[in-house]
């Protein structure tokens, strides 16, 4: 018995010692808030002070130590978040999370993305502002990679720690500028519709076809290869990092607000994932102020505003990659066609390490027109070699100097200098200052092919008629500068003409920015409270006219009671997406059914695709209001055209039937709470352990696709709408207080699963409540939490 109770408390004595190992241990990896750290080639002391949500406000005696300061701040909170962006553009996920990221490696080292940072920072000025600057952050970073502790992430994958360099800077911006990037999911997809449905079909979709494309006879048959399009959104589906989709902003005019001082709002539309896309950081010396936007591994950032100006960015959405058919030699398959004879592909062999399995080497031929997408993506079922051209690589890189020219602007003259740095991605930067003015500018490097040719599809390599043949001068690009209607907006819609004609892109559906315009011409005295609420707004703008002519081609006769209800519930809907509206509910699996018995039976396997790509929501309202069209036909029905009494009908009766098994025989019990939530989901939270623990939700949210508030979601056959993408941050900057402007994240500020402010936003997000941006000095260093950084010599 005394041997027992010996045991016993032996037992018990390891496990509060294991207990207490723990919480040490858990405490050390925590972010260090407070006291004092060693920073090395400081030059003087660095106070750093934390708000109620994590922000840093960082107060130097000269930028290099702000910017050293920031990058080691930024590291303590994100530095998971660094690792996995930098591996992503140079191809290294594999080494993390094995053979499933082998395809996603493959394809983003050979999109030329390492090869043009090398080549950049082979020709960088290095006395420049930007440049030391940016070293100094990365110094930051690296210093505490080597004095603070590991992220637990780094423990769960056995990780080392790697320093960062300024090749990772550049990949970080090239990741960005390709997320920014459409035509690599759409133009496949257009290109085999054309070839194998014909023109008529890919008219209707409001593609325009040119006379010299080169077409198939127009012979009907079934889609049923996966191609280039679908391969790439597979790729994109399984990408731990959270790409762009859109965004909306406005800036209001002095003489539009009640307070005679501009008013700018924006929230870029990111992916969701936890952490969150931004880190928040507030950098104040004797010289220059900055409350600041940064992506991870980014010195300087891309929203910010300080007392004098503010400015933001949506996508401008234009057509910056382009691919191409190339010939091969039938000789020689290293050799292609062009109009000058037989050249060399360029040959690059690339090696990809994966963890717990042997190294995948491969090789790829880069053309003229940029590398080959055969030799990266697997299932690409056509056998001639397509081309990627794309801008980012093919021209030279400033996005450095840009981003720093943004962040340091004496003026607007002197922001709109650094916007005309930009050649990719196309960004649209939103801008208003304290002396009231506003400003939009679309920045890319804009250029002209031959008015025959269609960028919506592939092109013609090897005969030399669809190359570039004028790159247009940043004045012609679309901007405003203090229009005579007081606002600037931007919701990814297509600009007014450039250089005389509607410049080509994957411009968004019309509904935000109808719905914007209609706010902003609605009165002349906004405040920073109507603005707030604006930004929250849950209105579509179009869908009331879409339900309107699709229920025009019905009639009453072929509907049973319960469907005539549900009928009248769309009837009666102003296009509004609360959480207990009932409507929402009803349309969008109205829609996913109309959608697949219009176009299903032609596109069949390639139909997936099209279902959630930009063609089909630009679509919706357009085929909508046809009386006639060749895609209202069942193919697959002998002796029979369906109409759109047909396919309307056919959609309601088949939605309400779903609905009624889904969530009960009573449409009142269909309200859109039940289907639509958002859970921002971390790569650990795959693993259903640890899913409670790193991802943050579900929460049921207030919004949908292509309203303000706009919160994107797959249509698929589950009939549930996991919102995958929204809001990435919420700002309001009113110049009549600046002091007390306002933002949100949609979870926190940290992406240290063990900090307090790792999800301490996620639920005002889902609310639509704001939390301040400080600029009071008197304000900030109230605050008790506090990090002193001395120089260490």
């Amino acid at each position: 018995m005394r041997i027992v109770k010996k045991l016993l408390k032996y037992v018990i004595i390891f496990i509060i010692l294991v207990v207490i190992c723990a919480y040490f241990f858990i405490q050390h990896l925590k972010p260090t808030y407070e006291g004092e750290l060693n920073l090395a080639s400081l030059s003087d002391k660095v106070e750093v002070y934390y708000d109620d949500y994590g922000v840093p406000h960082i107060y130097a005696q000269n930028e290099l130590d702000a910017r050293r300061a920031l990058g080691y701040v930024h590291a303590q909170d994100r530095l998971w978040q660094m690792e996995v962006i930098r591996r992503l553009a140079a191809g290294r996920l594999s080494e993390l999370f094995g053979e499933k990221l082998v395809r996603t490696d493959k394809f983003f080292s050979g999109l030329g993305i390492e090869e043009a940072s090398a080549k950049t920072i082979a020709n960088l000025d290095k006395n420049t502002e930007a440049y030391k600057q940016t070293i100094a952050y990365l110094d930051g970073i690296n210093q505490f990679i080597k004095k603070g502790p590991k992220p637990i992430e780094f423990y769960l994958l056995g990780l080392d720690k790697e320093e960062y360099t300024l090749t990772d800077v550049y990949n970080v911006f090239g990741y960005m500028a390709f997320s920014f990037a459409i035509a690599h999911k759409t133009d496949p997809l257009l290109t085999e519709i054309q070839e194998k449905l014909g023109a008529d079909y890919l008219e209707e979709l409001n593609i325009p076809i040119y006379k010299n494309s080169t077409l198939l006879k127009n012979e009907v048959n079934p889609i049923l290869e996966k191609d280039l399009a679908q391969a790439v959104t597979d790729i994109y589906n399984n990408v731990p990092v959270q790409p762009f989709i859109g965004s909306n902003s406005w800036v209001i005019g002095a003489k539009k607000t009640k307070k005679g001082k501009v008013i700018l709002a924006n929230d870029p539309h990111i992916k969701f994932g936890q952490p969150s896309v931004w880190y928040q950081s507030h950098i104040k010396t004797p010289n220059y102020e900055m409350y600041g936007y940064n992506l991870a591994l980014t010195p300087f950032p891309l929203l910010a505003h300080n007392r004098d100006y503010a400015y933001g960015i949506t996508m401008f959405e234009n057509d910056d990659v382009d691919f191409y058919f190339e010939i091969n030699n039938p000789e020689n398959e290293n050799e292609y066609k062009t109009p000058n004879g037989y050249e060399t592909y360029k040959v690059i062999d690339k090696e990809i390490k994966v963890k717990n399995s042997e190294s995948v080497s491969y090789q790829i031929k880069v053309s003229k027109h940029g590398p080959i997408m055969n030799d990266i993506i697997d299932h690409i079922s056509d056998e001639q070699p397509i081309a990627m051209s794309w801008i980012y690589t093919q021209l030279p890189n400033k996005l450095l100097e840009a981003c720093y020219g943004l962040s340091h602007a004496k003026s607007l003259y002197g922001f709109k200098e650094a916007t005309a740095l930009i050649h990719a991605p196309g960004l649209n930067l939103m801008y208003g200052d304290v002396d009231d003015n506003i400003a939009w500018f679309a920045a890319a490097k804009l250029y002209k092919l031959n008015d025959s040719v269609n960028t919506k599809v592939i092109l013609d390599g090897a005969s030399g008629s669809d190359e570039i043949i004028e790159y247009l001068d940043f004045t012609q690009n679309p901007q405003a500068i203090n229009p005579k209607s007081n606002y600037v907006y931007s919701a990814n819609n297509q600009p007014d003409t450039i250089a005389g004609v509607l410049y080509p892109g994957y411009y968004l559906p019309e509904d935000r920015a109808k719905r914007i315009v209609q706010f902003l011409e609605a009165k002349n005295d906004f405040t920073k409270q109507d603005v707030m609420e604006m930004i929250n707004d849950v209105t579509s703008a179009v869908t009331p006219t879409i339900v309107e002519n699709a229920l025009s081609s019905i009639k009453a006769e072929d509907f049973n009671d319960d469907e005539k209800k549900a009928i009248q519930i769309l009837q009666n809907w102003d296009g509004s997406y609360h959480l207990n509206s009932v409507a929402p509910t009803i349309y969008n699996r109205f829609l996913y059914e109309f959608l697949g018995n219009t176009f299903e039976d032609e596109m069949v396997e390639s139909f997936e695709l099209f279902l959630n790509s930009r063609v089909q929501r630009k679509i919706n309202a357009v085929q909508m209001a046809k009386d006639s069209s060749i895609w209202w036909d069942d193919v697959t029905t002998e002796n029979r055209v369906e109409t759109k009494r047909d396919i309307v009908t056919k959609s309601i009766k088949d939605a309400i039937s779903f609905l009624e098994k889904q969530l009960g025989n009573s449409p009142k019990q269909w309200t859109w709470n039940r289907v639509h939530t958002l859970e921002h989901n971390h790569p650990m939270g795959e693993i259903a352990a640890l899913r409670k623990y790193f991802n943050v939700g579900p929460f049921e949210i207030n919004g949908g696709s292509e309203v303000i508030n706009n919160l994107t979601f797959n249509l698929d056959s589950t009939g549930y709408y996991k919102v995958t993408a929204g809001p990435s941050t919420r700002r309001v900057i009113d110049f009549s207080d600046i002091e007390n402007s306002t933002t949100i994240l949609p979870t926190g500020q940290s992406g240290n699963v063990l900090s307090p402010h790792y999800k301490d936003q996620a639920k005002m997000y889902t609310n639509g409540d704001f939390v301040p941006m400080l600029l009071n000095e008197d304000k900030i260093k109230g605050f008790k939490t506090k990090l002193v950084f001395k120089v260490d010599n």
